[in-house]
């Protein structure tokens, strides 16, 4: 058995459970009345905090229970730049954070989901460019 492979399957986990929240959020979109932007904003954040964490597993760096798009992205490697700035680290923690329930903040318009969506795919190839190509396999290793 290789010394990685209790690690990629974590890995796997993490990028499964992330493609899941892509899936979701773009099919959502697709809805052309009454979509629900709040929860395609959330499924976008997800997606980029699972290839976060995804990452974070394979490079055995221990990360929180969190939420925190800055804090995971601060995480990395110095040699990592996923081209987020900080501005939009915050607000896709917005999502998973204070949008998801009710209160005082303005409500998602459609270009703002479509460009949450946008930084997930972003995160998403950049960080799947750097992933070992047996995390990426949905096939089990034996």
């Amino acid at each position: 058995m290789h010394e990685n492979s209790g690690i990629f399957i974590v890995a796997r986990e993490w990028i499964c459970k992330a493609e899941n929240d892509l899936k979701t959020s773009i099919y959502l979109l697709k809805m052309t009345k009454d979509c629900p932007l709040d929860a395609v904003c959330f499924h976008a954040q997800q997606c980029v905090e699972k290839y976060l964490k995804a990452f974070l597993v394979v490079k055995s760096i221990d990360f929180p229970k969190t939420h925190d798009v800055e804090r995971l992205v601060s995480m990395l490697p110095e040699s990592i730049w996923l081209k987020l700035s900080i501005e939009e680290q915050r607000r896709l923690t917005d999502y998973a954070t204070i949008t998801r329930y009710p209160g005082d903040y303005e409500p998602i318009q459609l270009p703002e989901a479509k460009h949450s969506l946008a930084l997930a795919r972003r995160v998403r190839k950049a960080l799947r460019n750097l992933l070992p190509k047996e995390v990426l396999s949905h096939k089990r290793q034996k």
